[in-house]
């Protein structure tokens, strides 16, 4: 499925494809229009909808993904709320032995991920997640999110990873387009980002639902 022999970098993206994105979902479709519902005294399910109405206007910009803005659009404290619910926080199960692996065969593991530094800062708390990277980008930090070419310009510029030797793994397959488009050379898409959801049904690019099933070939090729 991948030529582990030409890939020495690694780029993952967080929710959904090294955190279970079971969090993102519950938070936002389900705490968040909870509190909103009882601030402004409508129903639950006009703040659902109220509010799935407004993520669908703003999806893949950088507001979409920025707390500061829906702290803003919402009137309520957001970093507060996430915390009220951050024993969702967790791991893939298959993420830990995938990303050591990679560590131990001499791969350059970095994270891309659009959420806001305050998620990600919440996120590494709850998990150490960053002990396993050796570098972590937010695109917060660019101004632009992984869905735009500017970013990976920008990216590359900072990072200097070479399109022919880095793969580059998320489970939203627009981000995937996006950096196909760029001309990244591997890709891999996460079907099952979820522990809750269905596993989704992937044709576009190589998907995968267990890491593990990809250990024995990266061990076949380590990095020299």
């Amino acid at each position: 499925m991948l030529d582990w022999s030409n890939i020495s970098t690694v780029l993952l993206d967080m929710d959904g494809t090294i955190l279970d994105l079971h969090y993102d979902n519950h938070f936002w479709l389900e705490h968040l229009p909870l509190r909103y519902s009882e601030t402004a005294g409508i129903s639950l399910e006009q703040a659902k909808e109220n509010l799935v109405n407004h993520y669908q206007k703003v999806t893949g910009t950088i507001n979409w993904y920025c707390l500061d803005y829906w702290a803003e659009q919402t009137n309520l404290p957001i970093v507060e709320l996430k915390k009220e619910v951050q024993h969702l926080i967790k791991l893939r199960a298959d993420a830990h032995d995938f990303l050591v692996t990679l560590k131990a065969t001499g791969r350059e593991i970095v994270l891309v991920t659009n959420a806001h530094p305050d998620s990600l800062s919440l996120k590494i708390e709850r998990t150490q997640l960053d002990k396993y990277f050796d570098t972590l980008y937010s695109t917060h930090e660019f101004g632009v999110t992984k869905e735009s070419q500017l970013l990976w310009e920008k990216l590359q510029d900072k990072h200097g990873f070479e399109l022919s030797n880095t793969l580059f793994v998320d489970d939203n397959i627009p981000i995937l387009q996006s950096a196909e488009k760029y001309g990244f050379k591997h890709l891999l898409a996460i079907a099952n980002p979820d522990s809750k959801q269905p596993v989704k049904t992937i044709t576009e690019y190589p998907a995968i639902t267990d890491y593990r099933e990809l250990l024995a070939d990266i061990k076949r090729h380590p990095v020299s």
